[in-house]
């Protein structure tokens, strides 16, 4: 298993080489987010162990029991990459230092009530919902604007970028088109020049598109099956967890 792993990352770091190559960027501007959701012990030990340090979880208690058992990795980096629900503030931010998936002013709201009550402050990033599909989290591109401008007032939250979810089995044009539209998003977002509003990161690409998403703009990719081996479960399952946005 172990020389699986090692060996599906292999695959997927000359995939982001090309990638890179055929778009013109360096690969250095490009980082690896392992997604872990499911994913067991063993394997994220083997990935680190591959030289690995960037992890994103899903779900707050797969976070919550993952954590201590990762710590004497101490080079280990956490995202959180799924939807946050706003009771689940608070077990999430002391493990992280960047949440991708703040899609409503409410979460924001609930963020910074969490993180002054500890005196510190957490980078973030924006979720669009590209697809527009109602089966995925994020807000409609023609409201991110707004949203960033809202969440900017809060001194806590330090805007680093925008994420966005590709459509699911979409052809790569469909997949292109969301990820052009979160890039015009961040230059928009830009000429606005928000305080506290960097745009540096686009975290946007999964197993199946993180090449498209690449030659795109993206800074961070979201891999797990490819690294990993396939769930038991279908993405829509972790993309859509059928609950109501401000629970």
């Amino acid at each position: 298993m172990s020389n699986l792993v090692e060996e599906n990352l292999r695959t997927v770091k000359q995939q982001m080489e090309l990638a890179c190559q055929a778009s013109g960027r360096k690969t250095e501007d490009v980082k690896l987010l392992l997604a872990t959701k499911t994913v067991p012990l063993e394997k994220l030990q083997m990935a680190m162990q591959a030289g690995e340090v960037l992890f994103g979880e899903n779900k707050a208690q797969e976070l919550r029991d993952k954590f201590p058992l990762m710590q004497r990795y101490n080079r280990v980096e956490w995202h959180f990459i799924g939807h946050l629900q706003t009771n689940k503030v608070k077990d999430v931010v002391k493990y992280v230092t960047l949440i991708h998936s703040v899609d409503r002013l409410k979460l924001g709201q609930a963020l910074h009530r969490q993180l002054v009550n500890e005196n510190k402050t957490m980078d973030i990033l924006v979720q669009v919902n590209t697809s527009y599909e109602e089966s995925k989290f994020g807000v409609p591109p023609e409201v991110a604007l707004e949203l960033v401008e809202q969440l900017s007032q809060f001194e806590t939250l330090n805007i680093k970028g925008l994420m966005t979810i590709g459509k699911l089995n979409a052809t790569n044009d469909e997949t292109r088109h969301c990820f052009r539209l979160l890039k015009s998003i961040q230059a928009e977002v830009q000429e606005r020049g928000f305080p506290r509003v960097d745009m540096d990161v686009l975290s946007m690409g999964m197993s199946g598109d993180f090449r498209v998403a690449i030659e795109e703009g993206a800074t961070i990719i979201r891999v797990g099956t490819s690294v990993f081996g396939q769930r038991y479960l279908p993405d829509s399952y972790y993309w859509n967890e059928n609950v109501r946005q401000d629970e």
